[in-house]
């Protein structure tokens, strides 16, 4: 137990005076009678009222302490301790170009990307994590954070509309980059890039990206989204504004993606259904790990009732002797 004012403790000190008085008090309030001999009451004790009278001192004493006790407001505290965890710093880099929307995954690959790096988040507790967006450019959707609900949400908002079309690599990799090197300090930093293409526009190559990332100890987890073959793709518009699908080949361009994953230290994956995304991503849940000492510390209560029941308890055992058994009869 703690006190949040402690310095009230002192008020103890005016029991001192308190109890000199009282002594005092009792040996002069005594009426006195000169009488010739005292062999007549030889034998008569003391009656046990005159204890109780002493008793009443003491009760108003222990209330009045329990009364100091509470003004100096004493508190239950829990305790640090540490845990020993595991985390690291992670950039989500999500493709939002227009093919995103082709229906081989279901319901289309954006928005089952989407489903998965929820959960994803939802298991990386200890983790801070980014979200970078890249079509024909890219932008910061979230910078590094902890706040899980804050990136589900705008996960969730996500779509194909947000930027230029296209598929600009090298510059999603450079800006979730740039997002690790500005706001993480851990050791532990990693980009996990989710896209359905190759690179056709952007400053940034991929390649040029891959070595950014590497410099400053990044590691890249690639993952190339579609099924071998052909897919349903978004074709054109019709005269409602409404997207119409057409079949498309797959056109994915592995070997740039397998070469950042490789020489960042990563790994490059393929997800050609819903399944297999969702395996990869718990594949680098378990790849992607660090360990970390995390303080935890709980809330301070004050715990003052037992003290305000003691003295109430206190006043009325007072006031009922009081009236009772230590009553004054003039």
């Amino acid at each position: 137990m703690q006190f949040a004012h402690p310095k009230f403790l002192w008020f103890f000190l005016v029991m001192i005076p308190m109890v000199l008085w009282y002594v005092f008090k009792q040996r002069n309030a005594r009426p006195s009678l000169a009488v010739s001999s005292v062999a007549a009451f030889n034998g008569i004790g003391r009656s046990w009222r005159q204890y109780v009278r002493h008793l009443l001192f003491v009760l108003r004493l222990g209330a009045l302490g329990c009364l100091i006790v509470i003004l100096a407001r004493p508190q239950v505290k829990d305790r640090w301790n540490t845990s020993s965890t595991e985390g690291t710093d992670i950039v989500i880099a999500l493709d939002v170009s227009t093919s995103m929307l082709a229906k081989d995954l279901t319901p289309n690959r954006l928005e089952r990307a989407k489903k998965v790096a929820q959960q994803f988040i939802d298991s990386r507790e200890n983790d801070k994590i980014g979200l970078v967006l890249f079509a024909g450019e890219a932008l910061t959707g979230l910078p590094m954070t902890t706040d899980r609900e804050a990136l589900k949400a705008y996960l969730k908002a996500v779509d194909v509309n947000q930027l230029e079309d296209g598929t600009a690599i090298g510059d999603g990799l450079a800006t979730a980059v740039n997002r690790l090197r500005a706001d993480s300090l851990v050791k532990s930093k990693s980009i996990i890039l989710l896209t359905d293409g190759s690179n056709n526009t952007g400053i940034t190559t991929p390649l040029d990206g891959a070595r950014a990332a590497n410099e400053y100890g990044i590691k890249i987890y690639s993952i190339g989204i579609g099924s071998n073959g052909t897919a349903m793709f978004p074709d054109h518009y019709d005269y409602a504004g409404r997207i119409v699908y057409a079949p498309h080949k797959v056109v994915i361009e592995e070997e740039p993606l397998r070469q950042m994953a490789a020489n960042t230290g990563g790994k490059y994956f393929r997800a050609d259904d819903d399944e297999a995304l969702a395996s990869i991503f718990a594949e680098i849940d378990t790849l992607e790990t660090t360990r970390l000492d995390v303080r935890n510390y709980s809330h301070t209560e004050d715990d003052y009732m037992l003290w305000a029941w003691l003295c109430f308890g206190l006043v009325c055992l007072e006031l009922l002797l009081r009236y009772t058994a230590a009553r004054s009869i003039p």
